[in-house]
């Protein structure tokens, strides 16, 4: 090996006018020069380091070993380029450790001696990133193989470079079975023909038809079987090569829950058409005789009034009020019935016309007082609707009152994200058991001879509210009245689902 001899002076001019740290060390592996830049890797003062071992730099594990590798060096010196050797651990002054990597050039002095000079570079944030990457490559490695979801990648060329344990299940191929081939293998006709020139396509114009936008296509089983797949397509660029990642997801039994739902919905419509025709039916099969039996009876009441005795008149009283009650039933069950079914116009409705035009309609007698609290909002709903709901808790709150100076109550309250209404009355109240029994089909509380209901009031109530999204409910104790609140959505009142 021929060495070039160093002229102190110009060595040490290099040294220090060098930005990268750099030192110089002798045979006995002292150092014989270092620059400021070394000097501040390491944390030393500045002429710190000359004089001291080039072991003082290495964590005291390795410096024995060290010691054996320099001789053999000095024994054998040749230039080693940065990143051509091991990497190595540094210590800096203060005693932590840090990765370096050196590149090594020997030189000899005029007087024969050999040197080494050593450049070190402080690989601490390279380090870090790599970490960074691995930890990367670890976690998306581990999505990856335990992805519920079939995960393919290709190049540019359709073919296949990987798939996660997911496809292998889902297709029924081992990875190695499909490794290398194209990806239209996992696919059926006539899908697999066009697949290369869809590709093609693209890569020609980027007119995207899959690629980030996800599709239902059909997949093909190792078995033959067609089944249905959700396919989203990513584009990434590896090392200048294009790839593309897939994401198949098996919809079988979506599709399937599809099918079953569009069947199902169909029956419901079929039944509602059905139903719809059967209130027809009822409302005019019904009623006709029903107006015909109170018609005869009424006639029957006034011609014959001075042939019937008590008990005669009390019956045809019986009958005729339970032809009106059976009038008002088949009206109630029509009702019910056309709720969620019959859609009106959607329109604003201003609850301070509704409130009077219904307390006017129902003609509370001259003991009741019904009182509507000033300044209710105007909802977007259907009219019909809503006056029904009014209408019967107002109704029914005359209906059952028994004190000699009644008192019936509108109120209204801004629940934030509803309208909090209640209909409140100094009645007869009603027992807790009953709060939810009362809001059934049919119920009622008091003997129907003795108060005319049908039982449906409460019930039609509860549907309304709920197909606007509110919830109604009542509270009461005996012998003090009733509160029957209800609320609705704010956004709901515009529009009922």
């Amino acid at each position: 090996m021929n060495t070039p001899p160093i002229a102190g002076q110009s060595i040490e001019w290099l040294l220090m006018s060098a930005t990268d740290p750099m030192l110089i060390v002798d045979r006995a592996g002292h150092i014989e020069m270092a620059n400021p830049a070394v000097e501040q890797l390491f944390g030393y003062a500045p002429g710190g380091l000359l004089g001291q071992p080039i072991e003082a730099l290495i964590p005291q594990r390795f410096a024995h070993s060290h010691v054996g590798q320099r001789d053999a060096y000095f024994a054998r010196p040749r230039s080693r380029s940065m990143g051509a050797g091991l990497e190595l651990s540094a210590r800096h002054q203060d005693g932590r450790e840090f990765p370096v990597e050196v590149s090594l050039s020997p030189l000899r002095t005029p007087d024969q001696q050999v040197m080494v000079m050593a450049t070190i570079h402080d690989i601490s944030a390279r380090k870090q990133a790599e970490l960074a990457l691995q930890e990367s490559e670890a976690r998306m490695r581990a999505i990856f193989e335990t992805a519920v979801d079939a995960i393919l990648t290709i190049d540019e060329h359709g073919i296949l470079e990987s798939l996660n344990p997911a496809a292998e299940a889902l297709f029924g191929y081992a990875e190695a079975e499909l490794i290398g081939k194209n990806v239209s293998v996992l696919m059926p006709e006539p899908h697999r023909s066009r697949h290369d020139g869809y590709l093609a396509h693209y890569l020609g114009t980027g007119e995207k038809r899959i690629i980030g936008i996800g599709r239902e296509v059909e997949g093909l089983r190792k078995d033959g079987s067609v089944f249905p797949i959700d396919l989203a397509v990513a584009e990434m660029q590896i090392g200048g090569r294009r790839m593309f990642t897939g994401l198949v997801r098996d919809i079988t039994a979506r599709k399937r829950n599809e099918e079953e739902m569009k069947r199902l919905l169909q029956e419901i419509s079929s039944a509602n058409e059905e139903l719809t025709n059967f209130a027809y039916v009822v409302s005019h099969d019904l009623k006709a005789p029903l107006r015909g039996i109170g018609s005869l009876a009424a006639w029957l009441a006034a011609d014959y009034a001075d042939k019937f005795n008590e008990e005669g008149k009390e019956h045809m009283r019986l009958l005729i009020n339970r032809v009106h009650r059976m009038s008002g039933l088949i009206d109630g069950i029509l009702q019910y019935s056309r709720v969620g079914r019959v859609k009106e116009a959607m329109v604003p409705v201003d609850l301070n016309k509704l409130l009077a035009d219904t307390v006017d309609l129902l003609a509370p007698p001259p003991h009741i007082t019904v009182s509507v609290a000033p300044g209710l909002p105007t909802l977007v709903l259907e009219p019909t609707r809503i006056e029904q709901v009014f209408h019967n808790l107002i109704s029914n709150a005359i209906k059952y009152m028994d004190k000699d100076a009644g008192r019936i109550e509108v109120l209204c309250e801004d629940g934030g994200a509803d309208w909090k209404f209640c209909v409140a009355d100094n009645g007869p109240g009603i027992e807790a058991r009953h709060f939810e029994r009362i809001f059934q089909l049919f119920q009622t509380l008091a003997p129907r001879d003795r108060v005319e209901s049908t039982g449906v009031g409460l019930a039609l109530v509860k549907k309304i509210v709920e197909m606007y999204r509110g919830r109604v409910w009542v509270e009461s104790r005996v012998g003090e009245g009733a509160r029957f609140w209800f609320t609705l959505p704010k956004a709901a009142a515009r529009g009922a689902r």
